[in-house]
């Protein structure tokens, strides 16, 4: 049933024409020869890796940074943090692009920056999950304990004992949300569009050229999105065992 529609959609991207009859006129590449060719598709692609990469990386490093303090030193912290990463869900991103655009408008709207920050809200709420649920797993008092009786930092703790233990959590949560992000148009065209055009975006606005090129360009944004899937299934294989 999946399948189906991206196979056929795989098909008509490689077709030379296609009109009244049942399969193809004939076969060709020239549909991903034009879009492999062409500058701006790698400047989307990569406009879309720069903001999706910054906006883990930011959320990441602060998540990691407030589960550990609510799971070691502040538990009361988490309750409050249960009601912090809803907020993403409770807002409807059409709501949070309106408001952030009249907020901004004079700042960093039009920006990355903006997209970004977006970004960084609407992945909370899977990587605070996905880091808590590891960390949880780790008892955090007796590892730091006996890193302490044995004269070792807070810090040296955290980098040597307590990353490696939700490492794969963070992994995870971060391959996830790499798939969800690379096919989010809403912000990005609303708080954007073309002054800093993202892949989606750059879909959208070239869906006139041609059906055949615009296949190409799905099977292509596809083909991202499944490695990155994979990649988070086998390593979330790998934490099971």
């Amino acid at each position: 049933i999946f399948l189906m529609p991206l196979g056929v959609t795989f098909l008509y991207s490689i077709s030379s024409s296609w009109g009244a009859t049942l399969l193809p006129d004939g076969l060709s590449l020239k549909w991903y020869s034009d879009l492999f060719s062409d500058v701006r598709f790698y400047k989307a692609l990569f406009n879309s890796l720069i903001v999706c990469v910054s906006a883990l990386v930011l959320a990441i490093t602060l998540t990691f940074i407030v589960v550990f303090c609510a799971n070691y030193y502040f538990p009361w912290l988490k309750s409050v943090m249960n009601l912090v990463v809803i907020a993403p869900f409770a807002i409807p991103p059409i709501v949070s692009s309106v408001g952030l655009l009249q907020i901004y408008a004079t700042t960093i709207g039009g920006t990355p920056y903006i997209l970004i920050g977006s970004y960084f809200c609407m992945v909370l709420p899977f990587i605070y999950r996905s880091i808590d649920n590891a960390m949880s797993g780790v008892n955090l008092n007796e590892l730091l304990m006996s890193n302490k009786m044995l004269g070792g930092s807070t810090i040296g703790a955290i980098i040597k004992l307590v990353v490696p233990n939700v490492k794969s959590g963070i992994l995870v949560a971060l391959f996830l949300s790499f798939s969800f992000l690379l096919g989010e148009f809403l912000f990005a065209n609303i708080l954007v569009g073309t002054r800093f055009e993202t892949l989606q975006v750059y879909i959208y606005n070239m869906k006139e050229k041609s059906g055949h090129y615009t296949s190409a360009m799905v099977i292509a944004y596809f083909a991202i999105i499944f490695l990155a899937t994979l990649i988070a299934g086998m390593l979330s294989s790998k934490k099971e065992e």
